[in-house]
Formats: C-alpha cells, sequence, structure tokens
C-alpha cells in the first residue's frame, strides 16, 4: 500500500518494458526472464503476426532494427524468424537470442509475472485480436486467477478483441492530448480499464480524470530514476519502465 492525498490506495505497479529493455535485448526471452528474477508485476511485450499466422514477439514492423536480418515481420514465417539473432545487436553476450513466440512467453510467465500486450500495427494483420484470444485461452490466461491486460494505440483493434474476450482488461496507448479530454475519456470507460499516456501528458489534473471515470493509468516508459518520485506523487497506478529495479528501490 502506498499514500496518495493521505489516502490509502494500492502499490504502484511496476511494468517491465519489452522486459527489462535497459539491461537486455528488448522483447527476448533474456529479457523477460530477468523481468521475472527482478519481481516486476507485469511483463509489457509486443505482438505480431509471421507470414505462416503465428504470434511472435517483436515491436517494429521490420526485424532490422533489432536483428540481423532485413525486411518486413509479415514475410518471414515463423521458421525464418526464429533464424534471426535478436541479441548481438545489443551486446554480443546475448548472441543467440531469438524472436519468442507469444505462446513461449506464456508457458515462462504463468502464474509468475502479469503480461501487458500490446497489439502492434493491427492493420496489417487481419485477424490479429481473434488469433490472441485463442492463444490466451491455449494457456489458460483468460481466467481469473491470471493477470493479463490487452493494450494498443489502435482503439478499433482493443474493441475487436474485447468483443472476443471480454473479461481482459483493455487499455488504451495513449499520445495525443486530445484523448485525455473529458468527452473522450467517458467514452473509453465504457469499455477500457486502463489510459496509457506517453510521460509528458501525465499531469495531476489528467490523472484525477481517469481516476473519476474508473480507469487506472500506467505511464510510458521511464528511462530516469528522477520522473519516479514525481509520478508517484501525483498518484499513478503504475509505471512502465526499462529498468525495473529503478522503482523496486524507491
Amino acid at each position: 500500500m502506498r499514500q496518495s492525498n493521505g489516502i490509502q490506495v494500492e502499490r504502484v505497479q511496476v511494468i517491465a518494458h519489452r522486459g527489462t529493455a535497459g539491461y537486455a535485448p528488448e522483447n527476448t526471452m533474456a529479457s523477460f526472464e530477468r523481468a521475472i528474477e527482478m519481481n516486476a508485476d507485469y511483463l509489457e511485450l509486443d505482438i505480431q503476426l509471421s507470414k505462416d499466422n503465428e504470434l511472435v514477439v517483436i515491436h517494429d514492423s521490420t526485424v532490422d532494427r533489432t536483428t540481423n536480418g532485413s525486411g518486413a515481420v509479415k514475410d518471414f514465417t515463423l521458421e525464418e524468424l526464429q533464424s534471426l539473432d535478436s541479441g548481438s545487436w545489443f551486446n554480443e553476450k546475448f548472441e543467440g537470442q531469438r524472436i519468442p513466440t507469444l505462446g513461449e512467453v506464456l508457458a515462462v510467465c504463468r502464474g509468475k509475472i502479469g503480461v501487458l500486450i500490446e497489439t502492434k500495427w493491427p492493420y496489417l494483420y487481419s485477424g490479429l485480436e481473434q488469433k490472441l484470444a485463442d492463444e490466451l485461452a491455449s494457456y489458460h490466461m483468460h481466467l481469473p486467477t491470471e493477470r493479463v491486460i490487452v493494450q494498443s494505440f489502435d482503439q478499433n483493434s482493443v474493441k475487436r478483441f474485447h468483443a472476443i474476450m471480454p473479461q481482459i482488461p483493455i487499455g488504451v496507448l495513449v499520445e495525443d492530448e486530445a484523448i485525455l479530454a473529458e468527452d473522450k475519456l467517458t467514452e473509453l470507460a465504457e469499455y477500457v480499464a486502463y489510459v496509457n499516456p506517453a510521460l509528458e501528458l501525465v499531469t495531476g489534473e489528467a490523472i484525477e480524470r481517469i481516476h473519476s471515470r474508473g480507469m487506472k493509468i500506467f505511464p510510458w516508459t521511464v528511462r530516469s530514476r528522477n520522473v519516479i518520485q514525481p509520478l508517484l506523487k501525483l498518484g499513478v497506478d503504475g509505471v512502465i519502465t526499462d529498468y525495473p529495479d529503478y522503482l523496486s528501490q524507491e
């Protein structure tokens, strides 16, 4: 528990951004396993579909930045994607890390850590939301005993997912201040549990508007210790960070 304006509220949640992206190559098993070791509350990860319709965990629409390959994720089969090296770009000691499937991550996470899943570039992938729902069900991650949140910048994507699996909490990622207006938040509150804005959009007024509508707020992405205490004082519910240990030391 923590204090906010003299009122006890739930402990701030620590959300490990793409795993421990400050310490290990993002969206790899090395990064996720370290987040579990650091006792983060949630892993944040990004999903897309391979050419052969398998859910894979990678942020960019291409493999260029985080692997030794080149080209669009959607143009590679799962076997081809997993033949790429996803670790050496970060540090040679991570050579051999691969692009994981969502199933591989869920198998490791279940019962140990929550999962915050972003549907990435959903306009590129017809059926992405149904595929995600099927995968969560196959690992029993849709049950109330598990901690799963599905989020996106694309509100249509999370609406589609919500229609398929309404028991899973929905988050909306925000980088446009207009979405934090009173009327828009009222509209979002009909189906959204989390409003997750970029750091520069976080104000006490915005948090109050979000909380007054029964939603929570996880700002992104914390990469400096200096911003943690101000966020905690404002009353955020969680912090999405590349360095989960920064928050645990506060």
